[in-house]
């Protein structure tokens, strides 16, 4: 987890926002003027002046970089410090007291992740195996030793790969709920994959394919991303992950 966001930092974030006021000035020079913009082209209803403007922008800058944490913020305290500490007034703790607190909430927020990570890993499980147990039974759908499931959807009349190779495909990866979260297809073109950099379930899966051949394929999270998921990004931690690949070819391994 990054330091909690100190209000020095926002001045760095200003410097996008006032660029934008100088192109949203260009862009507005086709649509009528009003009396109060004939006086100041920036004008803004309830923000009279420049530095009212850069003022809210920077308390809109402020709310963003607190948004996690919100829940956990006293606004009045806040601003006391704020005040306090712009106007060179006497601090109510020392910089090192300040360090204390920051290290010991910082701890507290990861300790609040992980917890919170647990607990969607054991829910993510739950479901995962559910839904499988249930999958199973579904005409066409094949389950190998592992618990990998498979469906054709079309069998192609290629080679078929071995677990050494690389392959190019086209895929779209889900999650159980059908969000998408990769897709060759949105791309507009096929990749190519070196099996062994894979998860365990395409290591597996991809060798049962004949090219030409389209599957579906439902990964258990011990053949996926396991516990940790893609950390920050789209795939949760024990997810049941579905794909939808077209073996188009068996491609050369990348040199090097």
């Amino acid at each position: 987890m990054n330091r909690f966001p100190r209000v020095a930092l926002i001045a760095l974030m200003s410097v996008a926002a006032v660029s934008g006021c100088e192109q949203n000035a260009e862009n507005a020079a086709d649509k009528p003027v009003t009396a109060a913009q004939q006086k100041d082209p920036n004008a803004i209803p309830g923000l009279a002046t420049e530095k009212e403007r850069v003022s809210y922008m920077v308390g809109m800058d402020l709310a963003k970089s607190l948004e996690p944490v919100k829940d956990e913020i006293d606004l009045d305290t806040m601003n006391r410090a704020l005040k306090a500490s712009l106007a060179g007034e006497k601090a109510l703790m020392t910089e090192e007291q300040a360090q204390q607190v920051r290290e010991a909430f910082t701890q507290k927020m990861q300790t609040q992740q992980v917890q919170k990570m647990m607990a969607a890993a054991k829910e993510n499980e739950t479901k995962g195996q559910a839904f499988l147990a249930e999958n199973a039974k579904k005409p066409g759908v094949q389950t190998t030793a592992s618990g990998l499931q498979y469906q054709v959807l079309s069998e192609g009349t290629g080679p078929k790969p071995k677990a050494t190779d690389a392959v190019r495909a086209h895929y779209k990866g889900m999650l159980l709920d059908g969000k998408v979260f990769d897709s060759s297809y949105e791309r507009g073109e096929p990749a190519t994959f070196v099996l062994p950099q894979m998860v365990p379930g395409w290591q597996e899966g991809i060798p049962l394919m004949n090219v030409g051949s389209k599957y579906r394929f439902w990964i258990p999270s011990k053949l996926g991303y396991g516990e940790q998921g893609t950390p920050g990004g789209p795939i949760p931690p024990n997810a049941t992950l579905v794909f939808e690949v077209e073996l188009l070819d068996i491609a050369k391994q990348p040199a090097g």
